[in-house]
Protein backbone atom coordinates (compact mmCIF):
# COMPACT_ATOMS: atom_id res chain seq x y z
CA UNK A 1 0.00 0.00 0.00
CA UNK A 2 2.68 2.38 1.11
CA UNK A 3 4.57 1.63 -2.35
CA UNK A 4 1.13 2.65 -4.15
CA UNK A 5 0.82 6.23 -2.63
CA UNK A 6 4.70 7.01 -3.11
CA UNK A 7 4.12 6.09 -6.37
CA UNK A 8 0.72 8.13 -6.96
CA UNK A 9 2.57 11.07 -5.14
CA UNK A 10 5.66 10.72 -7.42
CA UNK A 11 3.78 10.11 -10.55
CA UNK A 12 1.64 13.76 -9.74
CA UNK A 13 4.68 15.68 -9.27
CA UNK A 14 5.87 14.19 -12.20
CA UNK A 15 3.29 14.70 -14.74
CA UNK A 16 2.45 16.77 -17.43
CA UNK A 17 -0.72 19.35 -15.35
CA UNK A 18 -3.37 19.81 -17.18
CA UNK A 19 -3.91 23.82 -18.18
CA UNK A 20 -6.75 23.74 -20.44
CA UNK A 21 -5.05 23.81 -23.36
CA UNK A 22 -3.34 20.64 -23.25
CA UNK A 23 -6.35 18.04 -22.51
CA UNK A 24 -5.40 15.30 -25.14
CA UNK A 25 -1.24 15.01 -23.89
CA UNK A 26 -3.13 15.10 -20.16
CA UNK A 27 -5.42 12.49 -20.93
CA UNK A 28 -3.62 10.09 -22.46
CA UNK A 29 -0.86 10.42 -20.09
CA UNK A 30 -3.50 9.69 -17.27
CA UNK A 31 -4.52 6.60 -19.08
CA UNK A 32 -1.67 4.93 -19.37
CA UNK A 33 -0.24 5.74 -16.09
CA UNK A 34 -4.03 4.49 -14.61
CA UNK A 35 -3.29 1.29 -16.51
CA UNK A 36 -0.05 0.48 -15.87
CA UNK A 37 -0.70 0.76 -12.33
CA UNK A 38 -3.84 -1.19 -12.71
CA UNK A 39 -6.36 1.31 -12.00
CA UNK A 40 -8.22 2.20 -14.51
CA UNK A 41 -11.69 0.29 -13.73
CA UNK A 42 -13.61 3.42 -13.17
CA UNK A 43 -12.18 4.78 -16.58
CA UNK A 44 -13.46 1.88 -18.60
CA UNK A 45 -16.16 0.27 -17.17
CA UNK A 46 -19.55 2.09 -18.27
CA UNK A 47 -21.17 2.48 -14.53
CA UNK A 48 -20.20 2.10 -10.99
CA UNK A 49 -20.71 -1.71 -10.03
CA UNK A 50 -24.59 -2.33 -8.19
CA UNK A 51 -23.93 -2.16 -4.39
CA UNK A 52 -23.97 -4.67 -2.12
CA UNK A 53 -26.53 -6.55 -1.07
CA UNK A 54 -27.15 -9.66 1.18
CA UNK A 55 -27.24 -11.22 -1.63
CA UNK A 56 -23.72 -10.17 -2.95
CA UNK A 57 -21.29 -12.82 -3.65
CA UNK A 58 -17.74 -12.37 -3.00
CA UNK A 59 -16.89 -11.77 -7.06
CA UNK A 60 -19.54 -9.15 -6.69
CA UNK A 61 -18.17 -7.22 -3.46
CA UNK A 62 -14.47 -7.60 -4.87
CA UNK A 63 -15.25 -5.95 -7.95
CA UNK A 64 -17.54 -3.14 -6.27
CA UNK A 65 -14.34 -2.80 -3.69
CA UNK A 66 -11.65 -2.88 -6.96
CA UNK A 67 -14.29 0.05 -8.88
CA UNK A 68 -14.05 2.31 -5.39
CA UNK A 69 -10.42 2.45 -4.85
CA UNK A 70 -9.99 2.95 -8.72
CA UNK A 71 -12.19 6.02 -8.37
CA UNK A 72 -11.04 7.51 -5.83
CA UNK A 73 -7.57 6.98 -6.62
CA UNK A 74 -7.77 7.96 -10.39
CA UNK A 75 -9.72 11.23 -8.78
CA UNK A 76 -6.60 12.07 -6.76
CA UNK A 77 -4.54 11.78 -9.32
CA UNK A 78 -6.52 13.87 -12.04
CA UNK A 79 -6.98 16.44 -9.03
CA UNK A 80 -2.99 16.26 -8.31
CA UNK A 81 -2.33 16.89 -12.01
CA UNK A 82 -3.89 20.40 -12.84
CA UNK A 83 -2.75 23.54 -12.61
CA UNK A 84 -4.67 24.76 -9.82
CA UNK A 85 -6.23 27.90 -11.62
CA UNK A 86 -7.97 25.09 -13.65
CA UNK A 87 -9.19 23.19 -10.94
CA UNK A 88 -12.32 25.80 -9.61
CA UNK A 89 -13.29 25.99 -13.07
CA UNK A 90 -13.83 22.30 -13.11
CA UNK A 91 -17.20 20.97 -11.91
CA UNK A 92 -17.02 18.54 -9.01
CA UNK A 93 -17.96 14.80 -9.09
CA UNK A 94 -16.95 11.70 -7.20
CA UNK A 95 -17.05 9.77 -10.62
CA UNK A 96 -13.79 9.32 -12.20
CA UNK A 97 -15.07 8.65 -15.59
CA UNK A 98 -17.32 12.01 -15.15
CA UNK A 99 -14.69 13.95 -13.99
CA UNK A 100 -12.37 13.18 -16.85
CA UNK A 101 -15.61 13.92 -19.21
CA UNK A 102 -15.98 17.45 -17.56
CA UNK A 103 -12.49 18.09 -18.15
CA UNK A 104 -13.17 17.40 -21.77
CA UNK A 105 -15.53 19.79 -22.18
CA UNK A 106 -13.47 22.37 -20.11
CA UNK A 107 -10.97 22.10 -22.83
CA UNK A 108 -13.05 21.82 -25.91
CA UNK A 109 -14.63 25.71 -24.48
CA UNK A 110 -14.75 28.78 -26.64
CA UNK A 111 -12.57 30.74 -24.32
CA UNK A 112 -9.94 27.77 -24.60
CA UNK A 113 -10.15 27.80 -28.27
CA UNK A 114 -9.39 31.45 -28.13
CA UNK A 115 -6.49 31.12 -25.89
CA UNK A 116 -5.02 27.95 -27.81
CA UNK A 117 -5.26 30.10 -31.19
CA UNK A 118 -3.77 33.54 -29.29
CA UNK A 119 -0.61 31.51 -28.19
CA UNK A 120 -0.10 29.74 -31.73
CA UNK A 121 -0.69 33.22 -33.72
CA UNK A 122 1.93 34.72 -30.52
CA UNK A 123 4.79 31.39 -30.98
CA UNK A 124 3.95 30.98 -34.68
CA UNK A 125 4.57 35.56 -35.61
CA UNK A 126 7.65 35.84 -32.60
CA UNK A 127 9.34 32.22 -33.09
CA UNK A 128 13.04 32.81 -34.64
CA UNK A 129 15.59 30.50 -36.42
CA UNK A 130 18.02 29.03 -33.99
CA UNK A 131 21.48 28.08 -35.74
CA UNK A 132 22.14 25.22 -33.46
CA UNK A 133 19.18 23.09 -35.19
CA UNK A 134 18.68 22.02 -38.85
CA UNK A 135 16.66 24.37 -41.01
CA UNK A 136 14.22 21.54 -41.74
CA UNK A 137 13.59 21.21 -37.92
CA UNK A 138 12.45 24.94 -37.97
CA UNK A 139 10.37 24.03 -41.17
CA UNK A 140 9.08 21.47 -39.89
CA UNK A 141 8.14 23.28 -36.45
CA UNK A 142 6.23 26.21 -38.34
CA UNK A 143 4.26 24.09 -40.50
CA UNK A 144 2.96 22.15 -37.20
CA UNK A 145 1.90 25.25 -35.73
CA UNK A 146 0.71 26.34 -39.21
CA UNK A 147 -1.30 22.98 -39.00
CA UNK A 148 -2.78 23.27 -35.54
CA UNK A 149 -4.15 27.07 -36.43
CA UNK A 150 -5.74 25.95 -39.48
CA UNK A 151 -7.48 23.22 -37.22
CA UNK A 152 -9.32 25.79 -35.42
CA UNK A 153 -10.79 27.86 -38.51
Amino acid sequence: MFAVATNMFALGNAMTKFNGLNYADWSEKIQFQLGVMNLDMALIMDEKPAAITEDSTEDEKALLEDWERSNRLSLNLMRMTMADNVKPSIPNTENAREFMKNVKKYSNSEITDKSVVGNLMSELTTKKFEWSQPIHDHVTQMGNLAAKLKSFV
